[in-house]
């Protein structure tokens, strides 16, 4: 008896996370991030002390019984603000990485499928920017829109969608020939529902790896704004990048400020990155064999 419709539809998706799941890495990345993006949402629950609370007679103490990873200038405890910090910092990577992959992949199918002039005027100012010196660009919108969350959000989305608009704009070249397309536009269907219905389901795996891989780019990012002072403000909100800039004076006579939040970045980057490699595969039908 012939598959539902729904059932041949989630064969694709069963094959994708099969072939996850095969690359034990992966498969454990994916479990580090579940258990930081618990930890870090479950902070009021899990975290010692509120965030910010002081404890002017512990100025920094170092780890031990009260304090496990110490306190920091203020006699704030070192794991509860690097726990709320998470929050924000994840926040950033994810919003960053879903406003950036969804402008690149508005401006790869636009430009992919409908070509011409719209092709090359939107390509054309793609690599305008590509060509910008790119950290020198963050640091001047930065000073120019402000240091809060959204800021850095804004800034990081903005110029961090033209690399995948030039992958997606590849793939789409390559499907507006295949025969489902020309079918599709043969019978009528109209280029919104074409690019729609037809084209995005079959970028799904370009578009999940770079998802994935843009989280870890802008949390790093963030942090990079952050240590250099033009970032999220630690006046605003604490995060992992505000931290490290905030105590990179005490590296060496206080090393437990910058260890926190700097395991933290380097654990949760590796991971979205193994997790990116994963997709990478998983979407990757010629690797199956390979399994």
């Amino acid at each position: 008896m012939a598959l539902a419709d729904h059932e041949l539809a989630e064969r694709p998706l069963m094959a994708a996370w099969r072939r996850f799941a095969s690359r034990r890495v992966s498969v454990v990345a994916l479990v580090a991030l579940v258990i930081i993006a618990t930890a870090v949402a479950g902070a009021d629950l899990i975290a010692p002390y509120r965030s910010g609370q002081q404890h002017l007679d512990h100025v920094l103490a170092p780890p031990g019984a009260g304090f496990l990873l110490g306190t920091d200038t203020l006699g704030r405890d070192t794991l509860s603000q690097t726990l709320y910090a998470g929050r924000i910092s994840l926040v950033i990577g994810i919003s960053v990485a879903l406003i950036a992959s969804l402008l690149g992949t508005t401006v790869g199918v636009v430009a992919g499928y409908l070509g011409g002039r719209i092709d090359a005027v939107l390509m054309r100012f793609t690599d305008t920017l590509l060509a910008l010196p790119l950290l020198m660009m963050i640091i001047l919108l930065a000073r120019i829109l402000g240091d809060s969350a959204a800021d850095v959000v804004l800034v990081l989305s903005l110029l961090g969608w033209m690399a995948l608009a030039r992958i997606i704009r590849a793939k789409t070249l390559a499907l507006r020939e295949q025969e489902f397309v020309v079918a599709a536009s043969s019978m009528g269907a109209s280029t919104t529902r074409i690019m729609v219905r037809h084209l995005l389901p079959n970028l799904v795996g370009e578009i999940s790896v770079a998802v994935s891989l843009a989280v870890a780019g802008a949390i790093l990012a963030e942090s990079v704004l952050s240590f250099l002072g033009l970032g999220v403000s630690s006046a605003h909100t604490p995060t992992w990048g505000n931290m490290i800039g905030g105590n990179e004076g005490f590296m060496t006579v206080e090393p437990w400020l910058v260890w926190a939040p700097g395991l933290a970045i380097v654990i949760t980057v590796l991971a979205v990155n193994y997790v990116g490699d994963g997709l990478r595969d998983a979407f990757d039908v010629r690797g199956e064999g390979r399994s």
